[in-house]
């Protein structure tokens, strides 16, 4: 992605010489236009039954289905996402769809019983009325949806600033929306900091959600509190697979190479640790290099691709220095390290093995297929390297023992524990979200979205007499 004057320009991560489109980026007037048609459109919209909101929803599901093979090539020429996890994208983006066009139709409310016995005492969900949506690049269809998707189901308008590195999906995806939904229930507004800055400072937006980095998350949730709105951010991970001494050691190399390395680690929920206990070390870090090296990286097109290139130049600039950061402070490269001298952003996979808990390496998310590797006496060491970072998004654990996977999850600060499986999975039907600096707010997806998009309304009706 490079700007030319004041243009946004997309280029495709694996083939520099590729332009995907050109776009005009939004300042605060255009955001104040959006801001306006939404809020003209929200009255209207959160009085439309139930039923017909969830049926817009359904028809957005059978527009993006039915062209769901040119957003998945869409998505691999502009982010660079293997074309097997962009056909994955879009099968979960309408599964999203259509959850939510049914979750519409769930209760709205509850009855109370009143203090005199005989009034009605009930509270209803209401919206919130315009909602700000904040998105990334790396998932640029499911992600939107799934914030998209529940405020549209509860009765909320909202105005959406995607990704600068992926206005080309945001606008295909915009199309089916406005073609299925009443006239300002969505409004797109392209652009960089700029066009977030000016929603999330905007007065007529009640709440928004955002997903990105940290520092950026940090800066909306604290305007957003200031103004007395709602904030939910996500804010990435630096994830841990904890290996114990019992585990079967080829399956949880091949899961953890995947959540690592992986559309190039550039998942918010992707391993960038892996803490062993000491009996397993060697036989784990033998494994891993075997199931990393068995990884493809090639044009994200091609389907035995798993790897691929990241997103920007930058972005595999910022993964060599820390690489770099990490030899220089005593980090063993295990494998990879390098750049692919071919066109494109491509990266080495890369592990690296360290002494250190506190070594850069294993604190800060890379976001780049480069992991740490470290060794730990026993499980409850093995826990409490996992806490010792700043994030608690989601936390792998291989285990064959049941005792001690229930053990580690109470003991584990991270929204999600998975055990024996990969952390980079996400299931769209329950609650997803992180602790510490990885999240900030109400969780997202499932019923729990109900707790960002909506507010309670108490209501006493009593006899006139």
């Amino acid at each position: 992605m490079s700007a030319t004057s004041a243009e946004i320009v997309s280029v495709n991560p694996a083939s520099p010489d590729d332009v995907v489109t050109t776009v005009m980026p939004a300042g605060g007037i255009e955001v104040d236009r959006a801001v306006e048609r939404a809020a003209a459109a929200a009255r209207g919209y959160a009085r439309t039954p139930a039923a017909a909101r969830g049926a817009g929803l359904a028809a957005v599901a059978d527009a993006l289905e039915a062209r769901s093979q040119e957003l998945a090539a869409l998505v691999v020429r502009e982010v660079g996402k293997p074309i097997t996890e962009a056909r994955g994208e879009l099968a979960r983006a309408v599964a999203i769809l259509r959850f939510y066009a049914q979750v519409a139709l769930d209760p709205d409310g509850e009855s109370f019983p009143p203090a005199d016995g005989r009034s009605l005492l009930l509270t209803r969900r209401e919206p919130r009325g315009v909602v700000g949506l904040i998105t990334p690049w790396n998932f640029p269809v499911a992600i939107p949806l799934w914030k998209l998707a529940p405020a549209l189901a509860y009765g909320n308008v909202c105005v959406w600033k995607p990704s600068e590195h992926a206005p080309a999906c945001a606008a295909a995806l915009f199309e089916l929306l406005r073609g299925a939904l009443p006239e300002g229930a969505v409004e797109l507004t392209q652009g960089a900091g700029e066009a977030g800055s000016a929603l999330v400072a905007h007065p007529g937006v009640a709440a928004v959600s955002f997903t990105g980095s940290e520092a950026v998350g940090r800066g909306v949730a604290v305007a957003l509190t200031e103004r007395g709105a709602v904030a939910q951010c996500e804010m990435g991970g630096q994830n841990a697979a904890v290996v114990l001494a019992d585990a079967d050691v080829e399956a949880a190399a091949g899961m953890i190479a995947s959540a690592a390395m992986g559309y190039a680690g550039q998942k918010c929920t992707a391993t960038g640790r892996v803490i062993c206990e000491r009996p397993v070390l060697s036989d784990m870090r033998d494994a891993l290099v075997d199931a990393i090296g068995r990884m493809v990286v090639e044009a994200p097109e091609d389907l035995g691709c798993q790897v691929g290139p990241l997103i920007t130049p930058a972005a595999r600039e910022r993964a060599l220095g820390a690489i770099a950061r990490a030899k220089d402070a005593g980090g063993r490269i295990i494998t990879g390290g390098d750049a692919v001298d071919t066109a494109g952003n491509y990266l080495q996979p890369t592990l690296i093995e360290t002494d250190d808990p506190g070594a850069e390496v294993a604190q800060q998310e890379v976001f780049a297929p480069v992991c740490a590797l470290l060794a730990a006496p026993d499980s409850g060491a093995a826990a409490e390297i996992a806490r010792g970072v700043r994030y608690g998004l989601s936390t792998g654990v291989y285990t064959r023992d049941l005792d001690r996977a229930l053990e580690l999850a109470r003991d584990l600060d991270t929204g999600l524990v998975r055990i024996n499986q990969p952390t980079s999975g996400v299931d769209f039907h329950v609650p997803f979200g992180g602790e510490k600096a990885s999240g900030f707010g109400p969780r997202e997806q499932g019923r729990a979205a109900r707790e960002f998009y909506t507010s309670t309304r108490t209501i006493l009706i009593s006899p006139s007499r």
